[in-house]
């Protein structure tokens, strides 16, 4: 395992920072006037979804560093607590700017378009007595005020959940006179709600649920009178601690812990910029936070809330055009039902999500049902509460077919989903492990064991994403579909060291971690250095979430002081500097972001020729090298491996729409059109299923 702190601190960026400035490049989709205005609005929502998991997980490492008083340093050098300040400081004025977009660009131009959002100093009578009606009917009998006197303490308030500090004045009918009560706006109360068509002057006319309760929060403290009402959100260290070393069975002791979550340690207090300091003071004092975790916002303090907007407002218009992924062209020509003989012919590769999810269920559909079929395994990591993919596992093993499923009951936000998945296959006959004690199983793998003329043949499917329908339409990914005898042999290596006890054996084509993947990469960086040495052509070109790993960094930096060019696509962090003169003059940084998720791993390495090629479930980062089963696998195929370079890698390289070039202070720059317009996720749209995508870069 690499060790951070060998390496010379000022040569990486930091992770959090890193973090900020992804968000910041979300941030500016929702500033393109060329985007689509409510899938602007989407995009801003998705920054505060993003932020949420920042103060969840990486806020709240911080905060325990800090208290734990830890010495390490970060691998750009830092102190926890001057990691904390830079950052509590950048997030501030990110969310600053959240909320300039959403006041002063984004509601004008939405109301321009006919939905307003109507703010309750401008109510008119008629909507004055429609709102009231709704808060009595549908608002008032869920809500559950509290005043703090010393028999009612402060509440246990839900994570992220919506909130309002009302000061009163006056004594109740019990003589109390405490001053301030706090109401929980339950989950299941919409955000928004919409005002009938005839209330309103637009087509759409929105109230946010923090303007009802405002208006009407009186009505819960009859005969005493509301001196203030201010909405008010915290959020808390939602990471799972699991001992381990002393669990006994990992589905008990995690469903006793997924209750915990939502009451862990708070790490940010948001508050309406209306609220008094005295009362922003005391929330403070309540959650232990200090005035640096405090974000004063102007608007809802959950903008999450707002993505039902876009889909609730029939306006096509206003969104991206709708996209149906297509099938391969193979599957279109090839007889119904025949996905095994498809496959013995010749691998399929699919690209998500222009190309359709659908060959991966039909061919787990079919497997279910097909008497020659014996056995399937499978890893899940993220599969949905709603899943045709475990449906079809679960009838598989009702079928009395072996069905193995290696669940990772650990994938963060989803362990409730898992552990459902996990009781419904066993009380089908299925075999579910939970993967490796101290490593997470974030491989995407599929193996269909199926008995043709006496011998037992292998059907693999491995993917860059995870076994998902719904986000198979979003995420860019990879999967392929293969009857390769080596590499099932291979697969079915891995499932069982997955499954039993035993030495890693050496596999032909896959390169796994936490024994293989690491090595095998910084091996093939540093043969491309050697390669440049000698004079030879070298290239590197990578593409991934999040570059953090210091051994790979060190490999990259030491490649291209030797003449490598070395091309990195990274959506999110990056701890390389590039460009720097005398250590990383030849490594270029970009990141794209644009309509659906960047997702996939695609590393290339020009090997004197050979030219290898490898798609990967994992990150360049040390979670995934050394805390993780991953697998990458290679195209062996060659039409499929151009395929691989031209869709996923060098239509990025050329892109000058929706790519942001990364300088060496990590700071990025959006690339500027110079000549002919380039949009990778555009151009896939119409390329991308079949068609030969011809790019140079």
């Amino acid at each position: 395992m690499s060790d951070s702190s060998s390496f010379s601190a000022g040569r990486y960026l930091n992770r959090e920072l890193g973090l900020l400035a992804f968000n910041r490049r979300v941030m500016a989709e929702a500033q393109d006037s060329a985007m689509p205005l409510l899938e602007r609005l989407r995009f801003l929502c998705i920054v505060s979804s993003n932020m949420d998991e920042f103060f969840e997980i990486r806020v709240a490492g911080l905060k325990e560093q800090i208290r734990a008083r830890a010495a390490r340093l970060t691998t750009d050098g830092r102190t926890p607590q001057e990691v904390f300040r830079l950052v509590s400081l950048e997030a501030h004025a990110l969310v600053e700017r959240q909320y300039q977009i959403f006041n002063d660009e984004l509601l004008p131009q939405l109301a321009a378009e006919g939905i307003r959002f109507i703010r309750r100093v401008v109510w008119n009578e008629a909507q004055r007595g429609w709102i009231r009606d709704y808060f009595n009917r549908d608002v008032m009998p869920v809500l559950t005020p509290i005043g703090l006197d010393p028999s009612h303490p402060f509440p246990r308030l839900l994570n992220k959940s919506l909130n309002f500090a009302v000061e009163l004045e006056g004594k109740d009918a019990f003589g109390r006179s405490s001053g301030i009560a706090i109401v929980q706006a339950p989950r299941l109360l919409p955000r928004v709600v919409r005002l009938p068509a005839e209330l309103t002057d637009a087509p759409c006319g929105f109230v946010f649920l923090s303007s009802i309760l405002h208006g009407f929060v009186g009505e819960l403290f009859s005969g005493m009178r509301v001196r203030g009402c201010y909405q008010f959100r915290v959020t808390r260290n939602s990471d799972l601690f699991i001992d381990e070393e002393e669990r006994t069975n990992l589905r008990t002791k995690l469903q006793g812990e997924l209750p915990h979550r939502h009451f862990g340690d708070a790490v940010r207090l948001e508050v309406a910029n209306n609220c008094s300091q005295p009362i922003a003071d005391f929330l403070l004092s309540q959650f232990g936070l200090r005035e640096e975790d405090l974000y004063r916002v102007d608007g809802p303090v959950n903008l999450v809330r707002l993505m039902q907007v876009p889909d609730s407002v029939a306006r096509p218009d206003l969104l991206f055009a709708p996209h149906a992924p297509i099938l391969p062209d193979r599957m279109r020509r090839a007889p119904e039902g025949n996905l095994f003989g498809l496959l013995r012919q010749r691998d399929l590769l699919l690209h998500h999500p222009y190309q359709s999810f659908a060959p991966v269920i039909d061919l787990l559909r079919a497997a279910a049902d097909d008497p020659a079929v014996a056995a399937i395994k499978m890893t899940i990591y993220r599969t949905g509460a709603d899943s045709v993919l475990m449906e079809s596992l679960i009838r598989a093993a009702e079928n009395g077919k072996e069905v193995t499923v290696v669940l990772e009951l650990m994938a963060r936000f989803d362990e409730e989903a898992n552990i459902g998945w996990a009781t419904r296959l066993e009380a089908a006959g299925a075999h579910v492990v939970y993967g490796v004690v101290g490593y997470k199983v974030h491989a995407k793998a599929l193996l269909i064991v199926r008995r043709e003329e006496g011998v037992l043949r292998h059907y693999t499917h491995l993917g860059t994403g995870n076994y998902h329908p719904r986000t198979a339409r979003l995420y860019c990914d990879f999967g392929l579909l293969t009857a390769n005898a080596e590499i099932g042999r291979d697969l079915s290596e891995v499932f069982k060291q997955l499954t039993g006890l035993g030495k890693a054996r050496t596999l032909r084509h896959l390169w796994q971690a936490p024994f293989t993947l690491h090595a095998h990469i910084v091996a093939a960086i540093q043969a491309e250095t050697q390669w440049a040495r000698q004079g030879k052509k070298a290239r590197i070109i990578a593409k991934m979430n999040a570059l953090l790993e210091p051994q790979i960094i060190e490999a990259l930096y030491e490649a291209s002081c030797a003449g490598v060019r070395v091309d990195l696509i990274v959506r999110g962090v990056c701890g390389l500097e590039p460009g720097v003169a005398g250590l990383s003059e030849n490594i270029r940084v970009r990141s794209v972001i644009g309509r659906f998720l960047e997702h996939h791993r695609v590393f290339y390495f020009f090997a004197d020729g050979e030219e290898k090629l490898y798609l990967s479930s994992a990150d360049w980062m040390e979670r995934n090298f050394f805390r993780r089963i991953e697998l990458a696998f290679p195209l062996l195929d060659l039409q499929l491996k151009k395929r691989v370079m031209n869709e996923g890698l060098r239509v990025y390289l050329a892109d000058n729409q929706q790519a942001w070039e990364m300088s060496a202070d990590g700071r990025y720059n959006r690339k500027t059109s110079r000549g002919k317009s380039r949009c990778a996720q555009a151009e896939l749209l119409t390329t991308a299923g079949g068609v030969k995508t011809v790019v140079r870069a």
